[in-house]
């Protein structure tokens, strides 16, 4: 099988389930962030951390591909004549969006409470995290906008939410693992 097949050649792609769409539709942009996520969690991943936290975004990467798959069907075919579901593969769960909270509360029983909001940065690791967690909330904000006109997978919507409160989460323990500084925003002072 050649990876390119031409059929796109013309600025449209192809939904699971056949539907041809613009490749802007805002489905595509949806599963499109998603997996432009996905590329910068595995960059996390690569990266000089405890194995534990490697784990756990190997298992966030198998769920953003099940994100990505959900998103990529067309709601008006995801059911075959024989009454079975198109995407044959195991759905988001509430267990999968407990799996984050679990590790979000895991890791913040390290971490000096939060008094302030804080700068991205401190080291490439942690800056990485930030991004993700950046691209993480433009995907949750274009399956929303298109759950406003195709009724979108509940627990889509629920995993993206909790997983940028992941990310932030493992940024600061990152942060604090690698004995980087962690700067608090502290807005200016106007003089007068």
């Amino acid at each position: 099988m050649k990876v390119y097949t031409k059929t796109g050649d013309k600025g449209t792609t192809a939904l699971f389930g056949g539907t041809r769409v613009p490749k802007h539709h805002i489905r595509i942009e949806s599963y499109g962030t998603v997996d432009e996520l996905n590329s910068y969690i595995g960059l996390i991943r690569d990266q000089e951390i405890n194995v534990l936290y490697q784990e756990a975004l190997i298992e966030i990467q198998d769920r953003l591909f099940t994100v990505g798959a959900i998103l990529a069907t067309d709601p008006d075919k995801a059911i075959l004549k024989n009454g079975k579901e198109r995407l044959n593969i195991p759905k988001i769960t509430e267990a999968d969006i407990e799996f984050l909270e679990n590790e979000i509360d895991t890791m913040e029983s390290y971490l000096p409470q939060m008094t302030h909001f804080v700068l991205p940065g401190g080291h490439t690791t942690v800056s990485y995290c930030h991004i993700a967690r950046c691209v993480c909330r433009r995907a949750e904000r274009l399956s929303v906008q298109l759950n406003e006109s195709e009724p979108t997978d509940e627990f889509v919507l629920k995993y993206l939410n909790r997983l940028s409160d992941y990310l932030f989460v493992l940024a600061r323990k990152l942060t604090f693992d690698l004995h980087a500084k962690e700067v608090k925003w502290i807005p200016r002072q106007d003089k007068e």
